[in-house]
């Protein structure tokens, strides 16, 4: 019986959470086309179909930032939903304890988080890349293009000492679109900038294209192509610029143990790698957080304050997760600490309560 009855529950769960995701996918995908139209309909490379197709290869990314929620509200309401049909009352009058029916939920949170790991995040992460490109090469015939955040290189060889940035990175790092750099001399005095439309990273050097080339007191000069000598390899380059975001859970720990090799921090891909592996045990954190304010029978409404608690709760958790995160990603702590102590914490809250509550 306790077989049927958990396959019942997992069936039941499972369903709950498809129309969920349905629902957030539609809502997201609407919300994300509108702001992504109002930002780019004057730039000349616009047209729907190509904000149609942004807003899909954006889709992942938000899916997987929203899936902590989706499972929150899930198992709030599928808990409900037995309440109400006193589908609850009857399997604790069989006598099944409140962990036995709370098991297809944990193992259907838990399946929901690895689904999310080892297939929206790859796709998050390739969308990720091809909406730069895209938006990249919208921008490129527009003087009025936002400024993004600026990623700097610096390379010194010799007497040549260049600081590098750009306002997009495409190719995992060896094209920059609209790069700057700036040449110092010995005391450090800026002696040259050089703007240019591209910049491309070969052997030994920089390839500049659309050069706009600046020096103190002088008259500016335009080059269609220039060429600036570098000691820096595409490998390091890669590893210096790439967002953890745009790097799949399958590629994280290459990249990790590559960035270690060139010397450069690698917090930020660690915490990420971390919080991928956490997610799964997070889903089951939000499930016990949604049992600990559901599983009281109420036959018409469950209290909103208890249901509101739930939710505030909930929100609480995520907050809390993204903030230690972020000192893990600057380095300010361990990056396993940062994405594993939120999340057995949480566990450990949501188990004890429910233990109090059902086993006294």
């Amino acid at each position: 019986m306790i077989r049927t009855l958990g396959l019942y529950f997992f069936r039941r769960y499972m369903m709950t959470t498809l129309w969920f995701f349905l629902g957030v996918i539609s809502i997201t995908f609407l919300i994300d086309f509108t702001e992504t139209s109002g930002r780019f309909d004057n730039l000349p490379g616009y047209s729907v179909a190509g904000v149609l197709y942004l807003t899909a290869l954006r889709l992942p990314l938000i899916l997987q930032q929203t899936v902590p929620f989706i499972g929150l509200f899930v198992g709030m309401a599928t808990l409900i939903s037995f309440n109400r049909k006193s589908e609850l009352v009857v399997a604790r009058a069989a006598g099944i304890s409140v962990w036995q029916f709370m098991a297809p939920f944990l193992i259907g949170a838990a399946l929901i988080g690895l689904a999310t790991t080892l297939v929206i995040n790859p796709l998050a992460a390739w969308g990720q890349r091809q909406g730069t490109q895209i938006q990249s090469d919208w921008r490129e015939s527009a003087a009025q293009a936002k400024p993004q955040p600026v990623p700097w290189l610096r390379q010194s060889s010799g007497n040549s000492d260049v600081a590098i940035g750009a306002q997009t990175v495409l190719e995992d790092g060896t094209l920059l679109i609209d790069a700057v750099l700036l040449h110092f001399d010995k005391d450090g005095r800026i002696v040259l900038r050089q703007d240019s439309r591209t910049a491309k990273l070969q052997d030994g050097y920089w390839i500049l294209t659309d050069v706009t080339e600046t020096r103190p007191g002088e008259i500016q000069k335009r080059l269609a192509e220039a060429r600036v000598p570098t000691n820096l390899n595409a490998e390091f380059v890669q590893q210096r610029l790439v967002q953890p975001d745009s790097v799949a859970f399958y590629d994280l720990f290459r990249k990790i143990e590559v960035t270690k090799s060139f010397g450069i921090s690698p917090h930020a891909l660690e915490t990420q790698f971390h919080s991928l592996l956490s997610l799964p045990f997070l889903m089951i954190a939000m499930t016990l957080i949604a049992a600990t304010v559901s599983l009281k029978f109420s036959r018409i409404n469950q209290s909103r304050s208890v249901i509101l608690g739930g939710i505030l709760s909930g929100f609480v958790l995520y907050v809390v997760t993204v903030l230690v995160r972020a000192f893990g990603s600057s380095g300010v702590m361990p990056p396993y600490v940062a994405a594993w102590v939120p999340v057995v914490v949480a566990m450990a809250l949501g188990a004890t309560i429910l233990l109090h509550k059902e086993d006294g």
